[in-house]
């Protein structure tokens, strides 16, 4: 497994978004231009930047887990263009703790952050 912060968000990103796509299709949201304007509320860097920081205000995450979003937080790469430079590190940090659970195989970890994030904790 890779052990890069960068490629462990780009997994993290990968199953962060399907958890959003499932929650609101769940939700009852049947049309595409709706889904795709909800999904914003989760998935853009300025929204993922806000769920972390309730994550971490709630004292939600654990310690080590705080560890793994720095980590991801502080790793090397390019940005969006379309938003500051910390909001874009402050969400790849939260994608880099998702891809690091999935690789480890933390799945229900996976569901309490984003039920967590979604407000079905």
């Amino acid at each position: 497994m890779h052990e890069k912060p960068l490629i462990l968000a780009y997994m993290g990103d990968t199953i962060y978004e399907q958890h959003i796509r499932e929650f609101l299709i769940r939700k009852g949201i049947c049309k595409l231009g709706e889904l795709q304007a909800e999904s914003l509320n989760y998935v853009s860097a300025k929204s993922q930047r806000k769920h972390l920081e309730r994550l971490i205000n709630s004292n939600f995450l654990t310690p080590e887990e705080i560890d793994i979003v720095k980590w991801g937080r502080n790793a090397k790469g390019t940005h969006n263009k379309s938003t500051d430079i910390v909001t874009y590190r402050l969400a790849t940090g939260l994608e880099t703790l998702i891809g690091k659970l999935y690789f480890a195989g933390n799945l229900n970890r996976i569901k309490e952050i984003m039920d967590f994030i979604v407000g079905e904790e």
